[in-house]
């Protein structure tokens, strides 16, 4: 993915949406147990790649003592300007960079950070490749990819709503892209491509995403992701009456007040 197109993904209002109701909503309770891996792993120096609005950074500067050298880059600049403007508890050093063509020196780093942001690279095998060169040997690639859709069920359910909306081009993004790399086995090819002998270790992780009421997940998944560019390219002006209609959905399946969902997914560590 180009600089350009990536900001034209992530641009407008949408990292500000999507740091104000996605990353409670789903990306915290993975980014905690996401930053706790890392930290067992005891590094030195830590990259994170596709750091988005920071949610894992914000736990690494927490857990990790504060001689360990943080390393945050993204490739979306919209998105890494909201995570230096939320700041850290700590020091971290903010970057732009392609993770597929990352600008730092062989063998940096003795830990690699990547959360949910695999599925977006355009050439995966290319990325493991960059990760394992910018490893220590011994270091370690820890990356968490979202399972299939069906096992998040807020996202699957505005999927399904808005393929009522437009039943003749249904907007696919969330069970195309941030969804679609959940096989395994797929994940370990790529992985050998890049260069990585070891077999990867895969862990599930269900978890609970809670809100005060159904349209905070409706805006969060229509208006905070992607999914918006496809919904506004279908229906100019069309934003809050899909969001509506997600709302009404949401609230159908789980109720009028509180809502609470599963979400799940899978936690890849390997060793360089």
């Amino acid at each position: 993915m180009s600089h350009d197109a990536s900001d034209r993904l992530f641009a407008g209002s949408i990292p500000e949406l999507y740091d104000d109701y996605l990353v409670p909503l789903i990306f915290e309770p993975c980014a905690l147990d996401l930053a706790e891996r890392t930290a067992n792993t005891r590094p030195t120096e830590v990259l994170e790649i596709a750091a988005g609005t920071g949610a894992v950074t914000r736990q690494l500067a927490r857990r990790l003592p504060s001689a360990t050298r943080i390393v945050a880059t993204d490739l979306n600049v919209p998105m890494l300007e909201r995570a230096q403007a939320r700041g850290t508890a700590r020091a971290v050093e903010w970057r732009q960079a392609d993770a597929m063509a990352l600008p730092f020196e062989d063998g940096s780093f003795d830990a690699l950070v990547c959360q949910f942001g695999v599925m977006f690279f355009p050439d995966k095998a290319k990325a493991f490749a960059e990760a394992r060169r910018v490893l220590r040997p011994g270091g370690t690639l820890l990356f968490n990819v979202w399972d299939r859709i069906e096992t998040s069920e807020f996202a699957d359910v505005v999927t399904q709503a808005l393929a009522g909306v437009f039943p003749q081009d249904p907007p696919r993004f969330m069970a195309r892209v941030p969804h679609g790399y959940h096989d395994p086995d797929a994940v370990a090819r790529d992985l050998a491509q890049g260069g990585f002998a070891a077999p990867p270790h895969v862990e599930v992780l269900a978890a609970r995403s809670r809100a005060a009421s159904a349209r905070i997940p409706a805006i969060a998944y229509c208006q905070g992701t992607p999914l918006r560019n496809e919904i506004e390219a279908r229906a100019p002006g069309g934003l809050a009456a899909a969001t509506d209609a997600a709302a009404s959905a949401l609230a159908e399946r789980f109720g009028p007040g509180a809502v609470d969902g599963a979400i799940q997914a899978l936690v890849f560590s390997v060793v360089r």
